[in-house]
């Protein structure tokens, strides 16, 4: 059995299905002991794991479901190499829901200084990598980052006709202020891999 738990949301594991609907029953009498109940929509029973897609396949089903966990979409998928991995990306309606939020902020502070509306663009995007930036998230990071780029760009030609907003300066705005989306959540063995100046293992 695999627990993996962050404050009050819980994803458990099993490689069996009896073990799963058993486990589904015990929680739901262990909840009604202390009068609580799951949330029904929040809650679910799925088909998920290494052998999931051949399993789908031989039934003639079709792709293992996906599930929403700390603003992240999990999903099957596969290395390069063919191996199982479990892929994340970020939550469609929560990434819309952002950049709809910064474009009509944007807007309030369209007439305030450049290197004001920077800084704050920098805390957004940095704010945002601290939750998306896990592998194979890259594609999505780097669209959310060139969006608000694209979008801080139209606002400032709108505060003049005469707009002074070349490609030029439109690349010097992203280095100064908008950084690239980095990795600061690598997978178990990069991060557990810790070395000294030499590249020996800590012992």
């Amino acid at each position: 059995m695999l627990i993996v738990r962050f404050a009050d949301d819980v994803i458990v594991g099993v490689e069996h299905r009896d073990d799963a609907v058993r486990f589904w029953a015990e929680r739901r009498e262990r909840f009604q002991q202390f009068h609580r109940e799951r949330h029904p929509e929040k809650t679910r029973l799925l088909e998920f794991g290494r052998f999931a897609v051949e399993r789908r396949q031989r039934r003639g089903q079709g792709r293992p479901e996906t599930f929403d966990c700390r603003g992240l979409t999990h999903m099957c998928s596969q290395t390069r190499r063919g191996k199982f991995t479990v892929r994340r990306k970020t939550l469609a309606k929560r990434l819309r829901q952002k950049l709809q939020e910064v474009n009509a902020a944007l807007r309030e502070r369209r007439h305030g200084p450049i290197p004001q509306q920077g800084a704050w663009l920098r805390r957004v995007l940095l704010g945002h990598y601290r939750s998306s930036a896990v592998p194979r998230n890259g594609s999505l990071r780097s669209m959310f980052r060139e969006t608000i780029l694209r979008s801080w760009c139209q606002t400032l030609r709108r505060r003049s006709q005469r707009h002074r907003m070349t490609w030029q300066r439109r690349y010097t705005l992203a280095a100064r202020w908008l950084p690239p989306p980095p990795i600061l959540h690598p997978y178990p063995a990069p991060r557990l891999r810790v070395t000294t100046q030499g590249r020996s293992p800590v012992r």
